[in-house]
Formats: C-alpha cells, structure tokens, sequence
C-alpha cells in the first residue's frame, strides 16, 4: 500500500489516551472491538480519558493489563463507523522491512515516522522487540508499528533517551498472544501475572492481591471506591473547574495540564511549579485573510488590552489567544474563580466578535 494510503486508514483507528501523570497513543481494533495501548500509558488507572477523529472526549474502562508485556486493553466506544485495521504477522518480518510508526508524540496529534526494521528479534529484558530506525518519542508509546501491506506488525513501546532513530516496538505476536488469554475473560477486570503469565480476574485472584498460580502480588485494574484527588495548586484548580461546570477527568491532558472547551473557543490551563504561575490560555479564531482587516485588528486588541483587567490579548503566528495569569501564592480559590470565570465569559465573546468584526477565520483544530 501506498503510505498515504496507510496513513488515511489508521487516522481514524489511532486513539489519544490521557490520564493525570502524561498521555499516550492507543488503537481500535475492529475485529476485538477494542482499544489497545501500552500498560505504561494507563499508569495504574482503571479508567482514563480517551479522544479520536470519530469521537469527542470521553472516559474508558481499562479492562486488561499485562506489566511484563506492557500492554493493556481498553473498552471501546460504540461506534460504527470504525476503519477496520488488520494484525500481520511476525514470523513473515525481516529486517530492512519498511515501517510506519504513528502516535501522538509530544501532544503533536497523528504523527507517522517512516523508517526500517534495524533488526526484527532485538532482546531486551528476557522478550522480543522489533529494533527500527523509525522516531519513537514520548507520546507514541502505544501506537501500531505498521508494514506497508498496512497490517500492525507491533505496539510501538521503547524509545531510548537520547538514541536517535532508535525506537522498539513488541512484535504482534505478544499481542495475538494476549488477546486469546483475554477474550474469554471479555468484560472482566484482568491483569496477567508478570511473574508466571496466568490471567488473574475478580473470581481467581488469591486473597484480592495474589495470583492464585504462582503467589505474586498482582493488580487488577478496578475502579477505586475513591478517586486520590491531586494536590496543592492542581487541586484548586480542579475545584474551580468542578465550580465552572466543566468534568476534570475528561479536560486532563496529563500532569499539571487541562484543557476544556467554552462555546468555540479552546482553554489550556497549565501549572507550572517551577516558577509558580498558572496560566489559562484561551485560543479563539485565527487572523483575517484580508490583510486590509489586520491593522483595525491590531488597533482593537490594543484598545482592549489597556481597557480590560486581568486579561491579555495576543498573537502568536496565526492564533489569537486570551490570556490570564496567576501566581499559586496569590490565589485564592474566590480569586481564582472569578479570573477563570471572566476567561471562560470573554473568550467565547471574543472569539464571536473577531469573527464577526474583522473576518477572522476559524481555527484549525486535529
């Protein structure tokens, strides 16, 4: 298959997934109707948020989770309209294969690398990776490794710190391996031993932390009674959030990261613990295409700038963005409240007003 053939397939299948320490890639697949990703991408969650090109935010169920193996299934939406994915094989690979890697590294949504299989049975802490020269970066970890008959021929896992065009990813046969011990458990909590490889569920596990077969402590991924809340500054703004009507589980986007939408416009909150600040980023329309509207543009934003407090407006390349800032020593949860709630107001304001006034174009959005 052609590459932007392959490429057009899977944007479709390939899942953003989120918990509260980072994010990750996962994948549909069709034939299981499930979500599969890493196991290091859940992080001990038993539900975290997912998105797609088919879908708007939404929680899943982790379902199955194996630690040697790093991988973990998720429940899947009930869509219809999923692209129907295919596993390859492993035993037909040989290196100097051509590959595309596809993610979500760094947060850059549906992200292909194209590289070659460096060598097809690489050992690594006592199992098998498939070596390739394709970038695998924090992020993708979750993602298909895919041959160019468009089949998954791996789960991209390893990236090496500092090792350029060096990634790793598990061959598809741990996953088909995975997904017969599995789908007869189909529904229930599960975890594979890490220790001996038996499947653990609710009704065989020893003492509620044992593996019945070798005595292992194990964990299975069931919902906590109570949610540890976080702390300190990410806490506040969580309660402000919850204030605001917005649900805090599905605006995380990884640690000390929320975004939520408001109307049209998208907010990105971030607190950074180095310097103290949280900032709330509202990004509303893009510039005009007129040129003959930028400059009343500029002069509007100006006038509003020294007019209005506790807010900033900004460009930056083709994005205009409403701002607020906070020191986490000044902030209070009133305080912080009511600056969140003037953001959230004007920015959906400003986002129908640029658009109306100057012609502002809508921004473009993965």
């Amino acid at each position: 298959m052609d590459p932007q053939q392959i490429i057009e397939q899977y944007q479709k299948a390939i899942i953003q997934i989120a918990t509260q320490t980072g994010t990750g890639t996962g994948f549909f697949l069709k034939e299981y109707n499930l979500i599969v990703t890493n196991d290091h991408v859940i992080d001990n969650n038993a539900e975290v948020t997912i998105a797609g090109k088919l879908m708007e935010k939404t929680l899943a169920r982790v379902w199955y989770t194996d630690r040697k193996h790093d991988l973990a299934f998720l429940e899947a939406p009930g869509l219809q309209e999923w692209p129907d994915v295919r596993l390859g094989s492993y035993e037909t690979l040989k290196d100097g294969d051509r590959v595309l890697a596809i993610g979500h590294p760094y947060g850059l949504n549906y992200t292909v690398t194209q590289g070659v299989i460096s060598k097809v049975d690489r050992i690594r802490d006592g199992l098998k990776y498939i070596q390739v020269d394709a970038a695998i970066n924090p992020g993708n970890s979750g993602g298909p490794l895919v041959n160019d008959a468009g089949e998954i021929i791996g789960v991209n896992s390893l990236a090496i710190r500092g090792g350029d065009n060096l990634g790793f990813a598990l061959p598809v046969s741990y996953l088909q391996e995975a997904l017969r011990l599995y789908l007869p458990h189909r529904g229930q909590a599960s975890t594979r031993c890490h220790s001996c490889g038996f499947l653990v569920t609710g009704d065989t596990i020893d003492s509620a932390r044992y593996c019945p077969s070798c005595g292992t402590e194990v964990k299975l991924p069931e919902l906590p009674e109570k949610e540890l809340p976080p702390v300190g500054a990410a806490l506040m703004i969580e309660e402000i959030l919850k204030e605001l009507g917005k649900n805090v589980r599905l605006a995380r986007e990884g640690t000390n990261h929320w975004s939520v939408k408001e109307g049209s416009a998208t907010i990105k909150i971030t607190y950074n613990p180095e310097n103290y600040f949280v900032t709330g980023d509202a990004y509303l329309c893009q510039m005009p295409a007129n040129p003959a509207n930028i400059k009343s543009l500029y002069q509007f934003l100006l006038q509003e700038n020294f007019r209005v407090r506790g807010l900033v407006l900004s460009c930056m390349k083709q994005d205009i963005i409403l701002s607020a800032v906070m020191y986490d020593m000044d902030m209070t949860k009133e305080s912080g409240l009511a600056a969140f709630r003037n953001l959230f107001t004007q920015a959906d304001y400003y986002d129908d007003y640029l658009k109306k006034e100057f012609e502002c174009r809508d921004r473009l959005e993965e």
